[in-house]
């Protein structure tokens, strides 16, 4: 598992929203859900992103967008065109002058032959795990289509329209592919600023020992024990560690096996032991220490909150 496809572990789209919008100028589309996580795609035409903290972008055939919520973002044909629908909570989005409508199997707009059309894909929920990468990203990020150099907008725009069975599923698996390149794009650019331990995952000995820990957090890791996994001297190895990842290999240990934690605590059924055997303590209560000192709650006050709460772990 390297650190992209470790992101399925996080925002991982279960019944993500998916809407095909064909769209004539003028048009503008304010999106008020406080979703975590949007991608927007550009199949034809063009459109312009502007978030609420004044970030804007102008998107063409075939550039994406990924947009970093909660704070609302407009979608347009033009700076400055006044929305014509609000999208809020629960993807409820109402278009007071009926410019916006219905057209098909998740399509709306002002008709199927529009100038513009968009795919639009937004996780509904994150994960402790994915929000120690996306959190990275800036609130607003802009790829050219040609950085990706992918068949998958084309393959999503297929098959949005289909309401075939088990056709929720297929969207959002390619969602999640979509987001991973997009991922994979913006990280590879030399402007970009992933954190250390993504990029330390190209590293010969820091890498290794990142997989052995992402593989088996339950094991019982040292320091000395991941050096000898790698094949170096434990301070060789403490050192190349936190030159690269920016923290020593047991504060990412800890950091990760929380992160892990939180996000099985808000699976179904889950119990504090099988949670803390699966994530490398020994008992419950010493993952509720751990889980306190990290967090500022217990695994049973983060449970009962539900809400996503920001890591400590870079």
């Amino acid at each position: 598992m390297d650190a992209i496809a470790g992101l399925l572990d996080g925002p991982r789209a279960r019944g993500a929203f998916l809407l095909r919008s064909s769209l004539d100028p003028p048009w503008a589309l304010r999106v008020e859900d406080r979703a975590p996580l949007c991608i927007v795609a550009v199949v034809r035409g063009s459109a312009w992103i502007g978030s609420d903290d004044g970030d804007t972008c102008r998107l063409g055939h075939g550039d994406l967008a990924l947009i970093r919520g909660p704070d609302a973002y407009v979608v347009a044909d033009a700076p400055g065109t006044p929305p014509q629908a609000v999208c809020g909570p629960d993807q409820l989005c109402t278009s007071p002058g009926g410019a916006l409508q219905e057209l098909g199997v998740r399509t709306w707009g002002t008709g199927l032959d529009g100038e513009t059309v968009l795919l639009t894909g937004t996780y509904l929920s994150d994960g402790e795990v994915s929000r120690r990468l996306l959190r990275a990203l800036p609130t607003l990020v802009h790829l050219p289509g040609r950085e990706l150099d992918s068949p998958l907008v084309a393959l999503l725009a297929d098959e949005v329209v289909k309401d075939h069975p088990g056709q929720e599923a297929v969207l959002d698996r390619l969602l999640d592919l979509l987001l991973i390149a997009v991922l994979r794009a913006w990280f590879a650019r030399v402007d970009a600023a992933p954190p250390g331990w993504y990029r330390a995952h190209g590293d010969p000995i820091v890498g290794p020992a990142l997989r052995l820990v992402r593989h088996r957090p339950s094991e019982p890791w040292t320091v000395a024990s991941l050096a000898a996994e790698v094949g170096v001297s434990r301070a060789t190895f403490a050192r190349r560690f936190a030159d690269q990842v920016g923290e020593t290999p047991m504060a990412f240990l800890a950091g990760w096996r929380i992160a892990l934690a939180a996000d099985l605590l808000r699976e179904p059924g889950t119990t504090l032991g099988s949670v803390a055997a699966q994530v490398g303590y020994g008992s419950p209560y010493a993952l509720s220490a751990a889980f306190k000192r990290h967090r500022g709650m217990s695994p049973q006050q983060f449970r009962r909150r539900g809400a996503p709460t920001e890591s400590t772990a870079a």
